[in-house]
């Protein structure tokens, strides 16, 4: 929300509130006679409005809408929004299928205190995940390597954005001592980017699965990385140590990724899954669904992946906003639509299909390991 405090004396009559809506229209319709007439003073020419509307299909930065204090003048109603209908403007009431455990319990405190213990970070934590509560009762993590903070700013991630600090070195070693702490079968290791490294971090990705095999034999090793901007070479550099899962997140769909990972390209994610695939590796990746896409275009997307990649696994989950200032939540995907997109998913080819209004990347992840080895003996 965006608010001015003003010193006049105002009326007592309320202002007129214009929806963002009836503001787009006033200016490509009203004001604006044509592109190149001169619009009303600070507003944007009809021709500049239209440009913005080829460039996002949805509105971006989520709802800013915070209380500041008492002020006299609310432009909230002059915020402009890219699209046909008005957008979500507040985190809307979520549904009944979308109730998630509160964090608690004997198994939660003891992840917790591990992860304390070791100053690790957890994506549980940092970007939110509304499953940390189940997955931890369980004795299950997801670690994060590399820092807190990235160098990307996606309009859906709750991670925060800046300048790293410098690369911990003894990183490593912690995590690998955890995680034989924590006695798992299966974890999940991610990280923020690290784009102002000269090999994107690939080096501390390497080292870290290395640490792990040796400290935890009996534990199969899954990792989430970036797209290293396009570095084959430092992609490499992680597949040569051998997890036994490599996972990087397609996201959203091909229309939706300069609104939504504006550091990202649809294509180079796709050529990032390839060279997983060629590599040998078990090859997956996820998506977000109710940010904006089409149901069409999540079809599209899962068989360009498949074509592309070959990929094995995928996760489709529900978006939900981390925050007002990120992108807006456009709908609630119903169960019924998530057993859809496993369906068409499975019936491209994928192997194991994790689809659901809370599911994401690292969900269930070690039964996803035994459903991909009885899709295998299967066959």
């Amino acid at each position: 929300m965006i608010r001015l405090a003003l010193r006049m004396v105002l009326p007592r009559k309320p202002l007129a509130r214009q929806t963002p809506l009836d503001y787009t229209r006033r200016l490509m319709h009203e004001d604006v006679a044509s592109p190149t007439s001169t619009p009303p003073s600070g507003l944007p020419s009809a021709e500049a409005l239209a440009r913005t509307l080829a460039r996002h299909p949805k509105a971006l930065g989520g709802d800013t809408a915070r209380t500041t204090g008492k002020s006299l003048v609310d432009l909230a109603g002059l915020v402009l929004n890219n699209q046909e209908a008005p957008a979500q403007m507040r985190i809307g009431r979520k549904p009944d299928w979308l109730r998630a455990r509160v964090p608690g319990g004997e198994g939660f405190e003891r992840i917790k205190k591990i992860v304390d213990d070791n100053k690790l970070h957890t994506v549980c934590q940092e970007a939110s995940c509304p499953n940390m509560g189940e997955c931890w009762g369980r004795g299950t993590a997801t670690i994060m390597i590399l820092g807190d903070t990235c160098t990307r700013s996606c309009g859906f991630c709750n991670i925060k954005t800046g300048r790293p600090a410098s690369v911990d070195h003894d990183e490593p070693r912690r995590v690998a001592e955890s995680l034989r702490l924590m006695a798992l079968r299966h974890v999940v290791i991610t990280s923020v980017n690290r784009d102002e490294l000269p090999d994107g971090g690939a080096a501390i990705w390497a080292e870290t699965i290395r640490r792990t095999h040796e400290a935890c034999p009996n534990m199969s090793v899954e990792v989430l990385v970036g797209d290293f901007c396009g570095d084959e070479a430092a992609l490499q550099v992680v597949i040569d140590a051998k997890p036994e899962i490599l996972s990087h997140n397609m996201e959203t769909v091909r229309r939706m990724h300069p609104a939504v990972r504006p550091q990202a390209k649809y294509e180079r994610s796709l050529r990032v899954l390839q060279q997983i695939h060629e590599a040998g590796l078990i090859t997956k990746t996820g998506i977000m669904v109710g940010i904006g896409e089409k149901d069409e275009e999540v079809l599209e997307l899962l068989s360009d992946v498949r074509t592309t990649s070959h990929a094995e696994v995928i996760t489709i989950g529900q978006y939900l906003q981390p925050t007002r200032n990120h992108l807006p939540i456009e709908r609630w995907v119903t169960p019924a639509q998530f057993n859809v997109f496993r369906d068409e998913a499975l019936a491209r080819g994928f192997r194991v299909c994790e689809s659901g209004p809370l599911v994401r990347s690292s969900y269930h992840a070690e039964e996803q390991v035994d459903r991909y080895a009885k899709s295998m003996h299967a066959h």
